[in-house]
């Protein structure tokens, strides 16, 4: 039996979030033995070595120049110093608390799009979005024994992650994506590369580590295919709320590789953002939904007089 296209989109998006989370535990096992900017660096090169290679087979134009804008750098640099805040986290906290505090992404970037970009956001999503932030408050409990340093880098995360997700929607139109992929690979790679310098050199990898490096690269690539075919061809609303699979992998991947088991407020706090993010996602959809029929009534013409 043949899948639907929203079905077969909304299984693409959770195996994404598969990849992304298992990439997450591959490199939270290198953290007690690779720095964070060989890391970095070893990765991103293993990413890079395969996009060139894609472009290189199937002739990808790479208008690089037209590319290098203002919205780019900013998206570069909120990737690159979010990877540094995030690996700080996951080397030092439990990945479903990590996990638990990106879910609160979508909201960052609803509350940024309408202080940053001026979007409208109607008092029943901010309204969501505050309640969605105190789900955070839960989590990273600050004031609190559980509360440390790492729960901030967490946090940041967020704050530089909506940042190039926000600059992503000023990036030049009608480029290939792969073009902007790969900038920002390079970027992240560089910065690695200028890390490592200050914090000890290269360090020589094991096979096991190596190992580790290559598998987490393969699932980034694979996670992000699987969202580029997710959101292409399935409807928005249908697909999106198949982020959260990220929460429920970590959960496992934490318990089954780490011993990590999350506790009452760690789960209540994943609640109430999913639930936030899931109730934030329904408003947009019916605002678009709204704004979709106001513009199609103010193209219709108006009815002959005497009909």
């Amino acid at each position: 039996m043949s899948l639907s296209v929203n079905m077969r989109s909304s299984l693409l998006m959770a195996a994404a979030m598969a990849g992304f989370t298992t990439n997450d535990a591959l490199v939270k096992m290198l953290g007690g033995t690779v720095g964070a900017g060989q890391i970095m660096m070893v990765r991103g090169a293993i990413m890079l070595a395969a996009m060139l290679l894609f472009v290189r087979i199937a002739r990808t134009p790479m208008p690089i120049r037209r590319a290098m804008t203002g919205a780019m750098a900013l998206r570069a640099a909120g990737e690159v110093i979010g990877t540094v805040f995030f690996l700080f986290a996951l080397f030092h906290m439990p990945i479903a608390n990590v996990s638990a505090v990106l879910q609160a992404l979508p909201l960052a970037v609803t509350l940024g799009a309408a202080l940053v970009l001026k979007e409208p956001v109607g008092i029943r999503r901010l309204s969501a979005i505050l309640i969605g932030f105190g789900g955070v408050v839960l989590i990273i409990r600050p004031g609190m024994e559980g509360f440390t340093v790492y729960s901030l880098a967490a946090l940041a995360t967020v704050a530089f992650a909506a940042m190039r997700d926000l600059a992503t929607r000023r990036l030049p139109t009608g480029l290939p994506t792969l073009t902007f992929s790969l900038l920002t690979t390079v970027a992240v790679t560089a910065t690695g590369a200028v890390m490592m310098m200050f914090s000890g050199g290269w360090k020589p990898l094991q096979l096991g580590d190596l190992g580790l490096l290559c598998g987490s690269a393969l699932f980034l690539i694979i996670a992000y295919q699987c969202v580029i075919l997710a959101l292409r061809d399935g409807d928005i609303h249908v697909v999106a709320p198949f982020r959260y699979a990220s929460l429920v992998w970590a959960i496992i991947l934490g318990i089954v590789l780490f011993g990590e088991w999350p506790d009452a407020l760690t789960l209540i706090g994943a609640g109430i953002i999913v639930a936030t993010g899931l109730y934030t996602l329904h408003r947009e959809m019916v605002v678009a939904k709204r704004a979709a029929s106001a513009n199609i009534s103010a193209a219709s013409p108006p009815p002959a007089r005497g009909t």
